[in-house]
């Protein structure tokens, strides 16, 4: 009977050197297993496996022999038909997720990324060696500080246009506590995630931000209306907002100083997409609608506990309007009859009572999201009315 080809490992192959020279009895046990790093119950064990099966008594037993929890064949080419009929562009954890919620499928992220690397099918997104950083520790209690910004994407493919996502998120939880899309980063994507975040939460102690305009008036110098009105520095209309709410405003100097909204983006863009494709979303304001469930969603699987259970969240005022702080504002002279002239429209205070501005003083005028506009005057709001303008007939 001829000889059975063995082939062995590096590792095996150096066991099997090891062992025999411990059968010789030129090494003892002990330093056998102090080189092989074993104990000298497996030496003896393993010096009886190969005096009576050679080196194939080294071999593992189970070389070659297939799992009993190994997936099928079936399974796996099921698995590379959906990906590349329904979840084409999800990364494998993500895939993975939606096969155990959509499909009832069972598939690890491992066994998902083996699946897709042996059909041929590479990642949307490469796996890069991390790099060396210190990164600044959580706040320590829900609602101390918010980090917000916008991005634009292609959130629907080739569906529509791209369109931009503003969002906040709690620093010390990880929740993103307010969301909306627009077409363009802008300042009422800002308020609308801002108002969101509060009714649903409560007013943060601080708000980190990039130094977009938006964020930062551009005039370094105070107008003659603003000097009259008493400020002490130009801000933005979002700056003064928040300097009613009491919300101290940060404005980072690079963008890694905010991160925990810059990683946000990555998560979302990676699995927002596959969302709304399976969702079969193919405009903004269908997109708007659903997604506040996928923002939950989203914070079931990622939001983490805070080092504090308590909640550095303040109540809001009952008698704070956020339609009314939330507001475009400017400062404008009463003219004569109580008239205001703004943007080519004049208006007038829609109760009679309420007309009793002096001529020529300078006010201050607010234009709410929803159109509404009015006079700032002692913390309350005087509710303006626009006025027809008389026609000119041709001779």
């Amino acid at each position: 009977m001829e000889d059975e080809l063995v082939t062995l490992s590096r590792k095996e192959l150096k066991r099997a050197v090891v062992i025999e020279k411990t059968l010789e009895g030129q090494i003892s046990n002990a330093e056998c297993a102090s080189l092989q790093g074993l104990s000298i119950r497996q030496v003896i064990r393993l010096k009886n496996s190969y005096r009576h099966n050679g080196a194939g008594g080294l071999i593992h037993g189970n070389r070659g022999r297939k799992p009993c929890h190994a997936l099928t064949q079936e399974i796996k080419e099921k698995v590379l038909a959906l990906y590349n009929s329904k979840y084409g562009g999800s990364n494998c954890c993500h895939f993975s997720e939606l096969l155990r919620e959509r499909e009832g499928l069972e598939v690890s992220v491992p066994s998902v990324r083996r699946i897709l690397q042996e059909g041929g099918l590479k990642q949307k997104h490469v796996r890069r060696r991390p790099r060396a950083h210190c990164p600044r520790a959580r706040k320590a209690q829900a609602g101390m500080m918010w980090q917000i910004d916008a991005t634009p994407y292609a959130w629907l493919e080739d569906r529509t246009s791209p369109f931009a996502l503003h969002a906040a998120i709690d620093d010390a939880t990880g929740i993103v506590t307010g969301a909306v899309f627009r077409k363009h980063e802008c300042m009422e994507g800002y308020f609308a995630v801002m108002e969101q975040g509060i009714v649903g939460y409560g007013l943060p102690l601080s708000l980190y931000s990039d130094k977009h305009t938006i964020f930062r008036s551009p005039n370094e110098k105070l107008t003659e209306e603003q000097e009259l009105m008493g400020e002490e520095f130009p801000l933005s209309q979002f700056g003064m907002a928040m300097k009613d709410l009491n919300i101290e405003h940060i404005k980072a100097n690079s963008p890694q100083a905010k991160g925990r909204v810059a990683r946000l983006w990555g998560t979302l863009q990676d699995r927002l997409v596959t969302e709304l494709k399976l969702l079969e979303i193919t405009t903004m304001e269908e997109a708007n609608r659903v997604l506040p469930e996928l923002i939950r969603k989203h914070n079931l699987r990622f939001a983490v506990k805070a080092q504090s259970e308590k909640s550095a969240y303040l109540e809001i005022n009952r008698n704070l309007s956020l339609e009314e702080v939330f507001a475009v504002r400017e400062y404008r002279r009463i003219g004569a009859g109580s008239t205001i002239s703004l943007r080519g429209e004049l208006y007038t205070p829609l109760k009679k009572e309420e007309c009793f501005f002096a001529v020529r003083s300078v006010v201050e005028i607010r234009k709410s999201m929803s159109g509404k506009v009015f006079i700032w005057h002692n913390g309350k709001a005087v509710i303006l009315m626009r006025l027809e303008k008389a026609q000119r007939v041709a001779a």
